[in-house]
């Protein structure tokens, strides 16, 4: 498919199903994430959020990696921390978007990184992607057009572009962790690690900043049992977890294949409505449902036979 993409060594089906299903899951607790999110954050607590739910795993991994940690060289370091930068804007655009808008809106805009990874891909490796691949992406991304509709889409807001400049900000990110050679080289938990040291830096300094909402020591006093649990879901599977495996996954297979498998994030955000708050699709978001599983099938296949 691509020069990216040539450079991963080929792998059997059977094979490749070892790297995609650690990547579904991924896609399957940040659909989950949407409602921990809403459930433990407001417009004024963002920041102060985004603080614990980092710090809550720094210790940990620090002292399980720190050997590595100690063996990554000076361009390791600096790749590391910029990805880490563009993981701070990640998940402010993404945290802030959803408060300042339905999670209709949030899951069918963030939905576009599927298709604006690809383009991106081709756009800097100067290759074109495969039809059947855009194709795929097109039939996925129309799913959930469908698949969102039983909530209602609402009037284009603040948080609406909030979501498009994630969706964007998500591209980058994924390109960058295949094309950054020193980061390629480096094992995925170091990486990670320093990812979140500089992600929590950024919180922390946005946090002493005045206007920027409650403080995290105010915040952490005023959780219950309830927001304690939502907070050490998104520390632990939304966030350790989600990016160890999105690091690991994209040396072993293409930017644009780990992308689609995560596109299907709105799909599972459908099921955790549904499951845990009541949400009714109906005919519609059924029909949307399996539009997005059948296109991220297709554009599997297809990206296989890119890679070929």
């Amino acid at each position: 498919m691509s020069s990216i993409t040539a450079s991963v060594p080929l792998r059997a089906p059977r094979r490749a199903w070892l790297t995609d299903l650690p990547v579904l899951l991924v896609a399957v607790v940040w659909g989950a994430s949407y409602l921990a999110a809403k459930g433990i954050t407001t417009t004024h607590t963002v920041v102060a959020v985004l603080v614990l739910r980092f710090a809550v795993v720094l210790p940990a991994l620090v002292v399980a990696g720190w050997r590595g940690l100690r063996a990554l060289g000076p361009a390791q370091w600096r790749g590391a921390g910029l990805l880490g930068l563009v993981l701070s804007g990640i998940f402010l655009l993404e945290t802030y978007g959803v408060v300042h808008t339905s999670a209709t809106n949030a899951g069918l805009i963030i939905s576009l990184t599927m298709i604006l990874t690809p383009l991106a891909e081709a756009a800097v490796t100067r290759t074109r992607p495969p039809r059947a691949f855009l194709a795929a992406a097109a039939l996925s991304v129309a799913g959930v057009v469908l698949l969102t509709q039983g909530g209602g889409f609402t009037t284009p807001s603040l948080g609406d572009l909030l979501m498009l400049l994630a969706a964007l900000a998500r591209t980058v990110h994924v390109l960058a962790m295949s094309r950054i050679k020193a980061v390629r080289s480096a094992d995925s938990l170091s990486l990670t690690t320093v990812q979140l040291v500089t992600a929590v830096g950024v919180f922390a300094l946005l946090a002493t900043l005045p206007g920027t909402g409650a403080s995290p020591l105010a915040t952490a006093l005023d959780f219950g049992p309830r927001e304690w649990a939502g907070l050490v879901f998104l520390s632990v599977f939304c966030t350790l977890f989600a990016f160890y495996v999105q690091m690991w996954a994209v040396r072993r297979t293409s930017p644009s294949r780990v992308s689609l498998l995560l596109g299907t994030e709105p799909l599972w955000a459908a099921a955790a409505g549904i499951a845990l708050a009541g949400d009714r699709p109906g005919a519609l978001g059924l029909a949307g449902a399996v539009l997005v599983l059948a296109g991220t099938t297709w554009g599997r296949r297809a990206a296989d036979e890119g890679a070929r």
